[in-house]
Formats: structure tokens, C-alpha cells, sequence
């Protein structure tokens, strides 16, 4: 695995799917989170755990998504923990930044850890339309609040066709996260997924495992090959990128990923490239 990962062909980060429970309910969302569905939370020392054993296994870094991972509570002490092992991106919508829990991120200060916040335009109305009333607004105070106590912040910006959207727009987007203290090397620009609520909505583009980088993910249902893959339609999971029900230990699953990339055959797959 190591070795594969040295080599381009697997991605060195782990993923978790810390909980799918979330504030909002944007309109493309991969997993149907909201306020009220199940949370299928992932035990924080199940997950420090599988850091320590991805280590030792050649992964070189863990990514943290849900859901709003950051409704957890004990979310920022478990990222700290977790990037004492390996480094971390973790996947939030930024709207819960303020009052005791901006405070309690105190233990993320300084650590390699960066938070990836979900801005996907310019205007303000635009943006809220896909993501909720005041999304826009939340996003751009908190940004800054997280920049000034030393906490990395990376930008992330969904769109239904990246290729198709107007140049002018996205220098206005890009001028905004400058503005706000991220860097362009920090602004990742991705495509909906049709997948989730965005395939009840018909939105995206289609994705399949032949399309998607090998990134083992672990969650509370399983393994999968990808983080687009346990993806949520109709209140029901997606089983089509399952590799095990099996998630510890994490060699487990990590040996059943490496066996389906050794059979899947050179030129299969036109992989979208994903962040």
C-alpha cells in the first residue's frame, strides 16, 4: 500500500465520514444530511485508532467530512489528536463558527490541520439559493475569525459544470477568498456530483467507480472505495462503491481496495480528478 501510494496510483489520504447529521440541506448534498436525519457517527477512538494504524500502513494524511462534522462535540480535540498522527483536512460549512464553539477550537491553533470551507459564489443570493438563508454571510465572518487564531483555511467551490462558468464570475469569487486571507493554491473547484440529493434533483455529472480516485473511506456503515461513494438517495444508502462492512482493523478494508485496483484493467476508467 505504501508503495502504491508512492507511486500515484492510490491517494495517501484516509477519510472518515466523521457523522452525516448537518444544519443545513444544501440541494446538491451527496449524503441527504440535514438537521434531522440519522447521524451515524464514527467513535472518535475508532477513528484515532485507524489514523495510527493508517500510518503505520503508508497513508500520509486523513481527510475528515460528514454531514457537519463539526456538530460533533468533541470535534476539535478529536482533530487535534488526529493531526498529531498524520496532518488533516476537515470538511465544514463554516456556519457554526461563533461564540463557544469559534472558542473551542482553541486546540487547532498552529496544528496541521486545515479547515475546508464550502463557498461556491460570489453573490450572495446565488450561493444561498444552493446552500440555505445567510449561508453567504456566515461563511465570510468566519473565514477570517478562523485565519486570525491561527487555524489553515482551505476554500472549496461546487459547481454544476466548473468548465461552463463564466470567467468574470470566478475572478469576482477569487478576488473575495484573497480578500479574505486565502490564497489561490487554497481555492479547490469541483463539479456537483450527481449522486445523492443532486441525482434526485438531477444536477452534475454522473460518477461511478470507474470515474472516482481510490480513496479508502471509512464510515459507520463500512468501507468504500471513495469519498463520493456512501452516498445517501431516498433516505438509503449506496452500496455500488462498498468494499467491506469491515473497518477495523483498517487493514482490512485497505487490503480489499488494493485487490480491486490490481484487477481493474489499464485504460478502464476516466477519472475526474476530484478534490
Amino acid at each position: 500500500m505504501a508503495e502504491a501510494i508512492e507511486n500515484g496510483e492510490l491517494s495517501g489520504r484516509l477519510w472518515f465520514y466523521s457523522n452525516y447529521h448537518c444544519n443545513l440541506r444544501c440541494t446538491y448534498c451527496l449524503t441527504e444530511s440535514a438537521p434531522g436525519v440519522p447521524r451515524r457517527e464514527l467513535a472518535p477512538d475508532d477513528m484515532l485508532d485507524a489514523a495510527h494504524e493508517a500510518r503505520s500502513l503508508g497513508f500520509t494524511n486523513i481527510g475528515v467530512t460528514g454531514g457537519e462534522p463539526f456538530l460533533v462535540p468533541e470535534m476539535p480535540t478529536l482533530l487535534a489528536s488526529l493531526a498529531a498522527i498524520l496532518p488533516v483536512v476537515v470538511l465544514s460549512n463554516a456556519t457554526l463558527f461563533y461564540g463557544n464553539r469559534l472558542e473551542a477550537l482553541e486546540p487547532l491553533a498552529g496544528a496541521p490541520v486545515h479547515v475546508q470551507v464550502s463557498l461556491d459564489r460570489a453573490d450572495p443570493d446565488d450561493n444561498d439559493e444552493m446552500r440555505g438563508p445567510e449561508n453567504f454571510r456566515r461563511v465570510v465572518e468566519a473565514i477570517p475569525r478562523l485565519i486570525d487564531r491561527g487555524i489553515g483555511v482551505r476554500i472549496s467551490t461546487t459547481l454544476e459544470d466548473p468548465d461552463a462558468v463564466d470567467a468574470d464570475e470566478m475572478e469576482r469569487l477569487c478576488e473575495l477568498h484573497r480578500s479574505l486571507g486565502v490564497p489561490d493554491e487554497d481555492h479547490i473547484v469541483r463539479p456537483i456530483v450527481r449522486r445523492g440529493r443532486a441525482a434526485t434533483a438531477e444536477m452534475g455529472v454522473a460518477a461511478g467507480f470507474e470515474q472516482l480516485d481510490p480513496e479508502l473511506t471509512v464510515t459507520a456503515d463500512g468501507a468504500f472505495w471513495s469519498p463520493v461513494g456512501p452516498t445517501v438517495r431516498g433516505g438509503r444508502l449506496d452500496t455500488d462503491m462498498l468494499l467491506t462492512r469491515t473497518t477495523a482493523p483498517l487493514a482490512t478494508p485497505a487490503a480489499v481496495l488494493m485487490q480491486v485496483l490490481a484487477e481493474r484493467r489499464d485504460g478502464e476508467d476516466a477519472r475526474l480528478g476530484i478534490k
